[in-house]
C-alpha cells in the first residue's frame, strides 16, 4: 500500500515487562532468540520503520523496557505489530504492558500552529 507523504509519522512508545522465559535465558541465548525469531520477521513483513530501546528496569518495576518505534504510516506500523504478535517477543519474552501511539505536534498540524518546542544550549 503506498504511503500518503502528507501522513504524519507515527511514534509509539511500546511499553514492555520482561517474563520469566526470557529472564532464564542466558545473555547469549536471548541475543540469538531476539536475532533469529525477531528480527528476521520485523524485516521480512514491514518497511519504513525504525526503532530505539530503552532498559527502565533500574527505575520501574512494571516496566522493564521501552520500544520506540517510529512508521511513516499507520498501516506500516500496523504491518509491524502483525509481525512481531508472530513471534515469541510477543507475550511470552515480553509481556506488552501499553501501547501509546500518536504522531508528533498533531495538534500544530490540525490548527496550523508552529510546533512547541525547547531546545536548550
Amino acid at each position: 500500500m503506498p504511503t500518503d507523504p502528507t501522513e504524519p509519522p507515527v511514534t509509539a512508545f511500546m511499553l514492555l515487562k520482561t517474563t520469566p522465559e526470557w529472564l532464564a535465558l542466558t545473555v547469549p541465548e536471548r541475543v540469538h532468540a531476539f536475532t533469529t525469531h525477531v528480527l528476521p520477521a520485523i524485516h521480512a513483513r514491514t518497511t519504513g520503520v525504525r526503532s530505539r530501546f530503552y532498559d527502565t528496569e533500574f527505575y520501574s518495576a512494571r516496566v522493564t523496557d521501552v520500544w520506540v518505534w517510529e512508521a511513516e504510516s499507520h498501516y506500516a506500523y500496523q504491518l509491524l505489530i502483525d509481525a512481531l504478535r508472530e513471534t515469541p517477543f510477543w507475550d511470552r519474552y515480553f509481556e506488552i504492558v501499553d501501547l501509546l501511539v500518536g504522531t508528533e505536534n498533531g495538534y500544530a498540524r490540525t490548527y496550523g500552529l508552529e510546533p512547541v518546542a525547547t531546545i536548550t544550549a
